[in-house]
């Protein structure tokens, strides 16, 4: 090995064997090197000698370069692999199918096993069906499993049969929570040839919120289901060698600012600066100001900002972390004195890396904010918040907005003399009576690791509602307000120090623990509420402090939704309007009659930090963490079998998948895509929940149609997510969003589009089957940003199966990019300053593309039109690296590993 060597780390008369930088800092000055390339260092130099990694790449990485244009592959090895379960199932059942496939080519299907840990934790399947009572809790967990027994019975099966597969059973947390709380080991070990490996704990998730493990220094990043299968089995996680954007902090939070505050306005920043697809490191003197749950909050962003990773470094106030969190002495020690060994500690005297960009912040200077109405990135001081509410209200009817009685109404707690029983948005609901107005907060949540792994949010959002309740403060009647925290640590320190009472009166009921609102499990509206905003055509609006609020996602009936830090939220549930500019107009009345303003209820810093230091404890997390695995009764009596091979039930949750049909041991050789048409033309920022939407599933849908069909009540839908083991469910939701606007269908929404050359409109899902019972191979049309959001694999499975072959956007999001390949789809980019408009495409034209090869880095687009007049335009073919090629031209990633299997006599 040119530049393999070896260290030992001694901690406690246990001694641990480490790479060592020692050969490679001969010729390279590594003090130059970000905190998160060392890491990829260490684990090409770990790898070196594996046909994946050669001492070329460990040399560009070393060298470090900053000024150096070139592109240059690198392949990444994680330690191990995070699911969550509504990407988890259908990678649990892929690996599955991929057995019966080795089966049936003479294989041994039992070879198919995670040859790494893969965690899975179930946390996106509880929905808030019940909220606001003192067992909604117990309704909701008692709903979730018997909703979704089958698929839990599925995994349950996983965890029996696959080696080195672990479940967290539902009621638990959310899985960026469990992951930073208890998971995570920042130094990772592994036995091999009788010594103790340790090396940097690294991963990839299939939640795009994988990042929030930078928090703890610790690299790691969302991937499709996909790639993540795939890294299970042993390959690779291939990628050009990063750019890092160095983003230094200064300063600290002024009073009366949050966390929340802070991530919306460097969410903003960085997304404004450019940061698709790089890597972000965080540095500086303000580091020593911020918390692990601080950082956390800011890494678990990174989707929302755009980069693949947004990480800190190894410190001190990590080490306090593991501390806090419960961590073994051992393993503490462990991290760090593995961290100074090798060159991976941060403190006073590290010296700053280089980076390819900069960027700095200076935290004094961040104010309170919300972000919405649509984009995580469109922050909002928010003293400006209702102004921009009303502005983009304003925009939406296309009239100017009379909004002073609406305010002065919600203000007043809604005086019973204005309401009008004859007004369409007349509610006559638990006790109340009211009209419904514009700006309406409908929703009120308390959800997402965002925030619920911040213990100064959470206590904040308790002080502010103990301050309201002593006050005589009551959430509007309006409000559906929910508490869903990231792990049951929360509650019980809420519970000691008081405050869990207080957000019980205001209706911040304790719903479930995972990923409820800001996933789209929302939960119905109450039918009194719902039917108003309908009947009375409301812009109504909710307010979560989540990390994502893309049209459609929280509530069909929801348009405008906000990004707020746990306080605000519970602030907002007591206004009742986004109308109102809760900085200056008085958010309700006292028992006695007085206004009520913001400042009488906000919480000051000290009393937070001290609530925190008495209340958050290492015990207190060892206790919760002690039975993580353990599930309750339902869980533990569910029913499974042992056999290797799944025998597939006949089930509307659990379908063998067809991506294996047919399949032979050689793949096809590639051809050219002839007279294809086009299924779907879009715009701008498309997001995978416009593509694969995870919320409800509407009766009328393709989706609800089979369900139906299949004896399935639409009581029993239960959502897009919690479906993705079918397949059959999953391609009829494919561009089945609400909001999604097909400007093939114009002035519709939803799964529509116009079927050609016949010019009949149907259901994208119908019009795909004729095309493809005629043989007609279909496309994509894209804007900008195509497949921003979520790590969804279904965003480029259901593509895959309606008979898509390529897709031509102006610009890729990584991960959606990336899992295109993975389904064998071509991913095509027009030429920079073309679009669909510039070239005159309309969609009804015939497109044929020319063949690719290995080399091929544009191809010629021939578009036809009916009448016989063709167009031709070239575009850049999106395959980046070589695996990716390697991937593609077998049909897919899962189906070059099935074949590698066989090759090596699986």
């Amino acid at each position: 090995m040119k530049y393999q060597s070896f260290a030992e780390v001694n901690v406690n008369d246990k001694s641990y064997k480490s790479i060592s930088f020692d050969k490679i800092s001969e010729q390279y000055d590594l003090s130059r090197l970000p905190f998160c390339i060392k890491i990829l260092l260490e684990n090409l130099i770990r790898h070196e000698g594996e046909d994946f990694v050669d001492s070329e790449d460990i040399e560009t990485i070393a060298k470090w370069d900053t000024q150096d244009e070139s592109q240059h592959e690198i392949s990444f090895v994680p330690a191990r692999v995070i699911l969550q379960d509504f990407t988890g199932v259908p990678a649990i059942v892929d690996l599955a199918a991929m057995r019966d496939a080795v089966n049936t080519l003479g294989g041994d299907a039992q070879a198919i096993n995670p040859l790494n840990p893969v965690e899975l934790v179930i946390d996106h399947s509880v929905m808030v069906d019940y909220f606001g009572e003192e067992d909604s809790y117990e309704k909701n967990t008692d709903v979730e499993i018997e909703r979704n027994k089958e698929r839990y019975q599925f995994l349950k099966w996983g965890q029996s049969s696959f080696d080195n597969f672990k479940v967290v059973p539902p009621g638990r947390g959310i899985v960026h929570q469990v992951n930073l709380e208890y998971l995570a080991r920042c130094a990772f070990t592994k036995e091999q040839d009788g010594e103790t490996m340790v090396y940097p704990d690294t991963l990839v998730g299939t939640d795009s919120h994988t990042t929030m493990i930078n928090g703890l220094g610790i690299l790691g990043w969302g991937v499709g289901g996909i790639e993540a299968e795939a890294a299970m089995l042993g390959q690779p996680v291939t990628m050009l060698a990063p750019r890092v954007v160095g983003f230094r902090l200064t300063g600290e939070l002024p009073a009366g600012v949050t966390a929340t505050d802070m991530v919306l306005t460097i969410t903003e920043q960085l997304r404004n600066h450019g940061v698709v697809g790089k890597f972000v490191e965080f540095y500086g003197p303000g580091l020593k100001h911020l918390t692990t749950a601080d950082r956390a909050t800011i890494s678990n962003m990174a989707p929302e900002y755009g980069a693949t990773c947004g990480i800190f470094p190894i410190d001190k106030v990590a080490l306090e972390y593991l501390a806090l969190t419960g961590r073994d002495d051992q393993q503490i020690q462990l991290v760090e004195e593995y961290a100074k060994s090798a060159s991976l500690w941060h403190d006073d005297h590290t010296k700053d890396a280089q980076y390819h960009e900069t960027l700095e912040l200076d935290l004094g200077e961040v104010v309170p904010s919300l972000a919405g109405p649509k984009r995580p990135q469109d922050r909002i001081p928010l003293d400006n918040a209702a102004n921009a509410f009303k502005e983009w209200h304003s925009q939406q009817i296309d009239v100017e907005v009379v909004d002073e009685e609406d305010a002065k109404f919600v203000a007043e707690g809604g005086d019973m003399a204005e309401v009008d029983e004859e007004e369409e948005s007349y509610v006559d609901f638990n006790g109340s009576k009211f009209n419904l107005k514009d700006g309406a907060i409908v929703i009120a949540a308390i959800t997402s690791c965002t925030n619920t792994s911040n213990p100064s949010v959470l206590i904040g959002a308790g002080l502010v509602a103990k301050k309201a309740v002593e006050l005589g403060l009551v959430s509007k009647p309006w409000v559906k307000t929910s508490l869903a925290p990231g792990s049951q640590v929360v509650t019980q320190y809420l519970e000691d120090a008081g405050l869990m009472e207080p957000l019980r009166q205001l209706g911040f009921n304790l719903v479930g623990y995972g990923c409820t609102t800001c996933i789209g499990n929302s939960g119905p509206l109450p039918e009194e509420i719902g039917k108003a905003v309908r009947e009375a055509k409301l812009t109504v609006t909710s307010v979560l402090s989540g990390n994502r609020n893309f049209e459609g996602r929280i509530h069909p009936d929801v348009a405008a939704n906000y990004l707020a830090s746990p306080p605000l939220v519970v602030a907002y549930a007591l206004a009742g309007n986004m109308k109102i500019d809760i900085t200056k107009e008085p958010i309700a009345k006292s028992k006695d009659g007085k206004p009520v303003y913001l400042k009488d209820i906000w919480p000051d810093n000290e009393e937070i930090q001290s609530m925190v230091k008495e209340f958050v404890s290492g015990e207190l997390f060892k206790q919760k963490y002690a039975d993580v695995f353990k599930g309750n009764d339902i869980w533990n009596e569910l029913d499974v079998s042992s056999t290797s091979v799944y025998n597939w039930p006949d089930s509307t949750y659990i379908k063998h998948p067809p991506f294996f049909q047919d399949m032979g041991n050689e793949p096809e050789a590639l051809s050219a895509i002839q007279d294809a048409r086009c299924l779907v033309k879009v715009g701008d920022s498309i997001t995978t929940d416009h593509i694969s939407p995870a919320g409800a599933i509407a009766p009328d849908s393709p989706a609800g149609k089979y369900l139906q069909e299949n004896g399935v009540e639409p009581k029993d839908f239960n959502s897009y997510g919690s479906r993705r083991g079918n397949h059959e469910v999953m391609m009829r939701g494919t561009f089945a969003n609400v909001r999604l606007k097909n400007q093939l269908a114009p002035g519709t929404t939803g799964s529509a589009t116009t079927h050609y050359p016949s010019g009949e409109e149907t259901s994208i899902f119908d019009a795909a089957m004729k095309y493809r019972e005629q043989k007609v191979p279909a496309i994509v049309i894209g804007g900008k940003e195509y497949g921003t959001g979520s790590s969804r694999d279904w965003a480029a499975k259901g593509p895959a199966l309606l008979g898509v072959k390529a897709v031509i956007a102006e610009s890729y999001e990584r991960i959606h990019r990336s899992n295109l390949i993975g389904m064998g789809i071509l991913p095509l980019q027009f030429k920079d300053g073309d679009s669909a408009s510039s070239i005159g495409i309309r969609g009804d034209e015939t497109f044929s593309i020319s063949e690719v090869s290995r080399d091929t880095k544009e191809v010629q687009v021939t578009m036809m039109s009916d009448s016989g007049e063709a167009t031709e335009f070239m575009a850049d073919v999106r395959i980046d690296t070589a695996n990716e090629f390697t991937y593609f031209e077998h049909g897919g990633i899962l189906h070059y590993v099935i074949r590698e299997y066989l090759k090596k006599g699986a």
